[in-house]
């Protein structure tokens, strides 16, 4: 029998993986790629007898490559918090999935293995930008300050490393930097010996210089969009500019753009954090767009799309769109 993990290479999807692989070692074949590769459960060489863990990827967008496995006779375990529309009731299928606003993969699976490995959530959570849930359950181990900033530190390096076109913008390849976590069960172990810690937070603090210097394309009443140059930095910056954008004002919409190899656009979407609804909304509008109700995004869109795009934000983030995004 073969184990496959599957998992997106974000800090999420690495912290919820980490804590499952600490509670139950296994070798495993491992399957990531970067944060927006999301289809790849359909890369599953898995057969009759084999098992797969899904991490931090939308059932929704792996619907037809998860009804293939289960047809094939695969066991799967499925853990995420994006949309996921109808889950299969299906009895070699075990679904652990919430996808409200407030909840990430880190922290389900927290959830599940009954907090055997709580430190690793705290990062995961930090690192996907949910950092009122991680500092729950930072003062819940009475972390102390400097080292609740610490883990911060970390996940949010993690999650910056997965931000790119491909896995060549990146300062190291997922599983790779998965792997190096593997002998750490205290991520403050982590921090003190391995260098890429440093590695990725300076690289991360570069970038961001350079996103700061940058002024909105489009400035709404409910938000701004950014169009990025088109450089390999502001590839990497993308997503973790669009937070930073987020938590300087919170009761504001962002849209972050940068030109893809396909001389369309790849789009970071980040709800007000004062009302996290509506990025989901917006980017499954466009073909290849997804994620969750606080954040989203849509992998190509098409150049001569962007008016409809900023048309589209508007009327998500706007008074009357706000008020349709919280109704049940």
């Amino acid at each position: 029998m073969t184990h496959f993990d599957v998992f997106n290479g974000d800090a999420d999807g690495i912290c919820a993986l980490h804590q499952l692989r600490l509670a139950n070692p296994i070798a495993s074949s491992l399957i990531t790629g970067v944060k927006r590769d999301v289809t790849l459960l359909a890369r599953v060489p898995a057969r009759r007898g084999d098992a797969v863990t899904v991490l931090d990827i939308s059932l929704d967008t792996n619907r037809e490559a998860l009804l293939e496995l289960l047809g094939r006779g695969v066991e799967v375990e499925y853990f995420d918090h994006h949309f996921s529309g109808d889950i299969p009731l299906h009895p070699r299928l075990m679904a652990c999935i919430e996808t409200a606003p407030t909840v990430c993969t880190s922290l389900l699976v927290n959830r599940y293995l009954g907090g055997k490995h709580p430190l690793w959530a705290i990062v995961g959570a930090f690192g996907d930008h949910l950092p009122d849930a991680a500092h729950r359950l930072a003062r819940c181990h009475a972390l102390r300050a400097e080292q609740t900033h610490q883990l911060r530190e970390l996940g949010e390096s993690i999650n910056y490393n997965a931000y790119g076109d491909a896995e060549v913008d990146l300062l190291i390849p997922p599983a790779r930097l998965y792997e190096s976590l593997l002998p750490y069960a205290d991520p403050f172990q982590f921090i003190l010996a391995a260098p890429i810690t440093r590695a990725l937070h300076d690289g991360r603090r570069q970038d961001m210089e350079m996103a700061m210097r940058q002024r909105a394309s489009m400035v709404l009443p409910c938000g701004a969009i950014y169009l990025l140059p088109d450089v390999a930095w502001a590839r990497r910056v993308r997503g973790v500019f669009s937070n930073h954008l987020a938590s300087s004002h919170p009761g504001l919409a962002h849209a972050v753009l940068t030109v893809n190899a396909q001389g369309g656009y790849t789009v970071s979407v980040r709800a007000p954090i004062a009302s996290p609804f509506g990025a989901d909304r917006l980017c499954r509008q466009f073909e290849s767009g997804g994620g969750r109700s606080a954040a989203a995004g849509i992998n190509c869109l098409a150049r001569d799309g962007l008016p409809q795009f900023m048309r589209a934000f508007e009327e998500v983030f706007s008074v009357g769109g706000a008020a349709q995004n919280a109704s049940p």
